[in-house]
C-alpha cells in the first residue's frame, strides 16, 4: 500500500475504478524489487488461500500461466483457493472453489482445521472483516514510497482498537518497506483473537507478482 495507506488499484490502470480512481497501476514501478524481501520459501507452508472476488479475478489472470520454478507460482497453482464470491459461477482456475455461506464462519473452519498458514491476498473488503472478526493472526505489509491523496485505504473501522507486535521489517532498494506484525488481543479484550482456531491466518497487503 501507499504511504498513506492506499491499496486501490495497485497493479494496473483498469484494475479497479471505483469512485473514479484515476492512479491504476501505481504499485508496478516497486513490484520488481519485492524479491529482495520475500523469501525464497515464500508459499511452502501456505496450505490455503482466500480471496475476494476482485482479487481472484485479477491473480486467475496471471498466475496460471507461470511454471512452477516460479516458488509463488507453484504454490498458487497447487493450493487450494477459497473466493469469497455471489455473483461468479465458474472458477476455471485449478483448486479454485466459491466460499458458500457465511465467509466468517467458513474461514473459522478453515483456521480449525489447523493445517498450515491460510493466506489473504489483497482482498482489502474482505480482510478488514476478517479483522473485525478477530480471525487474522499476521499481518505482512508493503509500504511503497508513494502518496496517492485518494483510494481506497486497506483499514477501515474496527469494533475495538487492536495491538500489534512488530515481528520483521525489511527494505528494498526502491524504497518500499516490508512490515510483518503479529496480531495481538482488542485492546479492550482479555479474550485472543483467533478464537477457537488452531491454524493460522496471515494478511498480505497485495499479490507478489
Amino acid at each position: 500500500m501507499s504511504v498513506d495507506g492506499v491499496m486501490q488499484g495497485l497493479g494496473s490502470p483498469d484494475e479497479d475504478r471505483d469512485g473514479g480512481f484515476e492512479h491504476g497501476g501505481w504499485g508496478a514501478p516497486y513490484g520488481a524489487a519485492l524479491g529482495e524481501v520475500l523469501s525464497p520459501e515464500v508459499g511452502a507452508q501456505t496450505s490455503a488461500y482466500v480471496m475476494g472476488r476482485r482479487t481472484y479475478q485479477k491473480m486467475a489472470e496471471f498466475w496460471p500461466t507461470q511454471p512452477d520454478t516460479n516458488p509463488m507460482a507453484a504454490s498458487l497453482n497447487s493450493a487450494p483457493k477459497h473466493v469469497a464470491t455471489r455473483t461468479l459461477d465458474d472458477l476455471s482456475w485449478s483448486g479454485a472453489s466459491a466460499i458458500e455461506g457465511d465467509v466468517i464462519e467458513a474461514v473459522a473452519g478453515l483456521k480449525a482445521e489447523g493445517k498450515g498458514i491460510i493466506v489473504a491476498l489483497g482482498s482489502g473488503n474482505l480482510v478488514r472483516q476478517l479483522m473485525s472478526a478477530g480471525l487474522v493472526d499476521e499481518l505482512q505489509l508493503f509500504l511503497h514510497p508513494l502518496l496517492l491523496g485518494a483510494g481506497k485505504r486497506l483499514f477501515g473501522d474496527l469494533p475495538l482498537p487492536c495491538s500489534l507486535r512488530l515481528e520483521d521489517i525489511a527494505s528494498t532498494s526502491l524504497g518500499t518497506v516490508a512490515l510483518t506484525y503479529a496480531v495481538g488481543q482488542s485492546i479492550s479484550s482479555t479474550s485472543s483473537s483467533s478464537p477457537g482456531g488452531a491454524g493460522s491466518l496471515a494478511a498480505a497487503d497485495q499479490p507478489a507478482r
